[in-house]
């Protein structure tokens, strides 16, 4: 029997794009599937379908990511319900689109709490059991965006820097433990995210999106070999070089370049 018909899945934000796509790429590996986020009526949805498509167990948890409290109760829900986690997939995340000071600071202290704070909670609560089995994994989606600052976004960025670097060291411990760590960092992605980071406006420099399916199915892959970094498409691959060796002050303009919106019509 293949060993993913056995793994427990967990993942966060599976109502819809990046995470939905996820949660469609494990069920096709026959794994169980516990799908969280803030949207029932989607989840149940999701759920259904996955059940029908591949007979598989889905559990539903309505829950909210921003509540410091919400890992820990999800934790010991899992618990009481003899649920053992073999695969995090850390997906729940959010942007906003605007200057640091012209933000709401309670948006961006939120947009902490669930992008770093509620990763790190749920990746210190579920990962001690997997290393103890010494099976399973955390999948953590990052974004291209942890290479760069991001004026324009900065405290969204600065998340998913937090993100690659906790996941590439998470990566190094865990070598000899059966359990492997990878970030995925897709670039820009056909999400709800754009409608929800951007508000009505639009970017001044519009880019074509990859499909999510697509890089749920990159993202996936290079979990089940074992990498450290997914990044779909090869042109963001070469991006990424570019950040590398291009000077810093250089790289903050074309990402506040990036990030400028222009009025909605």
């Amino acid at each position: 029997m293949n060993a993913a018909n056995s793994e427990t899945v967990l993942i966060t934000g599976a109502s819809s794009g990046i995470g939905l796509e996820l949660a469609r790429c494990f069920a096709a590996d026959g794994c169980r599937l516990v799908l969280l986020a803030r949207n029932a009526e989607a989840l149940e949805t999701l759920a259904k379908e996955l059940r029908q498509a591949h007979k598989i167990e889905a559990l539903v948890l309505t829950a909210d990511l921003s509540l410091p409290e919400t890992p820990a109760q999800v934790f010991k829900e899992l618990q009481g319900r003899g649920v053992r986690v073999d695969v995090l997939v850390n997906n729940a995340g959010f942007g906003a689109n605007g200057t640091f000071a012209g933000l709401p600071l309670p948006r961006q202290l939120e947009m902490i709490q669930v992008n770093i704070t509620a990763l790190t909670n749920l990746t210190g609560l579920f990962l001690p059991g997997m290393i103890e089995r010494r099976r399973g994994g955390v999948l953590n989606v990052g974004s291209l965006a942890g290479f760069l600052p991001g004026p324009g976004m900065a405290v969204y960025y600065a998340t998913k820097a937090f993100v690659l670097s906790i996941t590439e060291a998470l990566a190094e411990e865990l070598i000899g433990t059966g359990v492997t760590a990878t970030a995925l960092c897709p670039g820009p992605t056909a999400t709800n995210f754009g409608n929800v980071s951007h508000g009505q406006k639009k970017r001044r420099l519009d880019t074509p999106k990859m499909p999510a399916a697509a890089v749920a199915r990159h993202g996936h892959r290079a979990f089940r070999k074992g990498r450290w970094l997914a990044i779909p498409g090869w042109q963001y691959h070469f991006l990424v070089f570019l950040i590398r060796i291009l000077p810093r002050w250089c790289v903050r303009k074309l990402a506040g370049l990036f990030n400028r919106t222009k009025d909605p019509v």
